[in-house]
Order: structure tokens, then sequence, then C-alpha cells
């Protein structure tokens, strides 16, 4: 059974967009319910982490922007992106926790972690926010990654919505392999397949675009029969994920029909794939029940598997 860190703090909690914004604090609250009454929390390593410096954060964001975001007086960085008072250490302990876990999987302290964390990242840019993130958690961690001495770092985007961010702040590099499924035509209205990176980092970027009401049959094929083959000819030593689970057929937010046992396939196939610790970042899902259940099926796969 792998050793899997769970990483959550209750600064997550503080970040408060108004009451009719979709990416609230009860998305944590239903995922820690759903582990505890599944007998999943007491099987974790509990990590609590440390905010990231402001150094940390320069990894990947320029210093005038992180700035900007700290000295914010307002409440609304763009119309879907929302600051309240506790999203300045909430921001920092997310990105944080990315960091955390890379650290704890260097040490071999676990082999894998899940990152319950929020606001999320995968869209914010060197030096903007936006769809809802504000400091790009899982860019960040890649960055550290390297930093801290592993080589060539293998992102997975599964969330309906492209990780425009993450591609961006990678695609002119070799050490880290950006790879995203995303529905498309729809927000941010990025992540076309002729997307292949820039420079020294042409080859690796590959988006697949996915049409309104694919489900399992596509997911499957796409997570089963071709990722593995690219994650294997890339041969990483770490992988970074962006978990978005508004793929899930309940979900609100997007137009993808990929039910509970889609996500164990996506998951399961991540995981087997590369013989190298893991780490999941939770980027989007919006229904509650359909985040309790994906969230519990990915932390069953990454003790399982």
């Amino acid at each position: 059974m792998s050793k899997v860190g769970f990483l959550y703090h209750e600064a997550f909690l503080g970040h408060e967009p108004p009451v009719w914004h979709p990416e609230r604090k009860e998305r944590l609250l239903s995922i820690n319910e759903a582990l505890m009454k599944s007998g999943l929390w007491e099987r974790l390593i509990h990590i609590s982490p440390k905010k990231a410096g402001f150094d940390d954060l320069e990894l990947v964001h320029t210093r005038d922007y992180i700035e900007k975001i700290f000295n914010f007086s307002g409440d609304c960085l763009d119309p879907d992106t929302y600051i309240s008072s506790g999203t300045f250490d909430a921001v920092r302990y997310a990105s944080g926790a990315v960091i955390e876990a890379v650290d704890r999987c260097k040490a071999g302290d676990i082999d894998r972690a899940f990152c319950a964390v929020r606001p999320p990242g995968h869209h914010a840019e060197a030096e903007e926010a936006m769809g809802f993130c504000i400091f790009n958690n899982v860019a960040i961690g890649a960055a550290h990654a390297l930093r801290r001495g592993f080589s060539r770092v293998f992102i997975v985007d599964f969330d309906a919505h492209h990780g425009n961010g993450t591609q961006h702040l990678f695609e002119a590099s070799e050490s880290v392999f950006f790879f995203s499924s995303h529905q498309y035509p729809f927000y941010p209205e990025s992540g076309k397949e002729t997307e292949q990176g820039v420079g020294a980092g042409k080859g690796f970027t590959y988006n697949v675009q996915i049409i309104r009401g694919s489900g399992n049959k596509d997911y499957l094929y796409l997570y089963q029969d071709i990722l593995p083959g690219i994650i294997s000819r890339f041969s990483p030593d770490i992988l970074l994920v962006s978990a978005g689970y508004d793929i899930h057929v309940r979900d609100p937010h997007a137009d993808i029909r990929v039910t509970g046992e889609g996500i164990r396939g996506i998951v399961r196939s991540i995981l087997t794939s590369c013989d190298c610790p893991a780490v999941f970042s939770l980027e989007g899902g919006y229904d509650l029940s359909a985040l309790q259940e994906s969230v519990a099926i990915t932390v069953k796969e990454m003790l399982a598997c």
C-alpha cells in the first residue's frame, strides 16, 4: 500500500468569494466529510502545509504581480476572481501545500499526495489572475520540484477547462511536460491541439480538445491508451496533477459526462503509468456530492495502486 499524504489547512476556508460563487469553502468541508465517513481519513498521512514565501511565488509569477495581489484593496480581480481578507493567507498556504508535498516526496516520507486546496490555480498566468485562480499552485510546485533536484516533471491536467496559465508558464521548457484534456470550445478558449510548445519546449505540450457530451469511453481511451505512452517516453521523475472534477456528469459548470468509474480509470491510469511520486492538487469540481465521490475514488486509488 502506498504512503499517501493529505495536505489541508483551515486557512483555505478563509477565502470567501460572494455567497453565490461556486468556488466556496463547502467544497473542502464536503471532501473532508466524505473521507472521514468512508474510512479513508485514518489511512492518510495528514500534513499541515507551510505558507509559500514570496520567493516561492516568484518561481513562476512576477514580483510586480505578487506585490499587486498583496497590496490589493478591492474585492474583485476579474469578473470571476474575488479576494477577501482571508484570501491572502489561503493563497500562500495553497501554493505551500504543493511545495510541501513535493518536499515530502523527495524525502521519501510519502509516495503520493492529495492537496485539498483553494483557491485553485491552473488559470493563473505569470502576472494575471483569472478563472477563480490567483497563484498557480501546480506550476509553483513544478518549478519547486526542479529547484529541489527533480529533473523531469510531468503535469497532467484533467480539469474540464484548459490550464492556460500552466501551459504558458512552461511552454518553452523541455524539463516540464504539460498534458491537458479539456472541453473545447470552452473557457478560456485556449488549448488547441496545435499548441505544442515553443522553442526548446516544442513537443512538450500536448492538448486534447474534448467535445461537449463526451464521457467515459472517450476519456478512458485517452487516459488508458494514449497517455501512458507519452509519460513513458518522457520518463519523468515526478508527476503533478491538476485534478479538476468538473468533468463529472453531475457538475453544473461543464458539459462532460464522466462518471465515478471514469474518474477511477483516469486516476488509475495516471498512477500506473510511471513508477514515480505523484502529487494531485484540487482544481475545479462544484457539485458537492460529485466532488465527494470523485475525491474519495481518487484517494482510494492512490492508496491502492
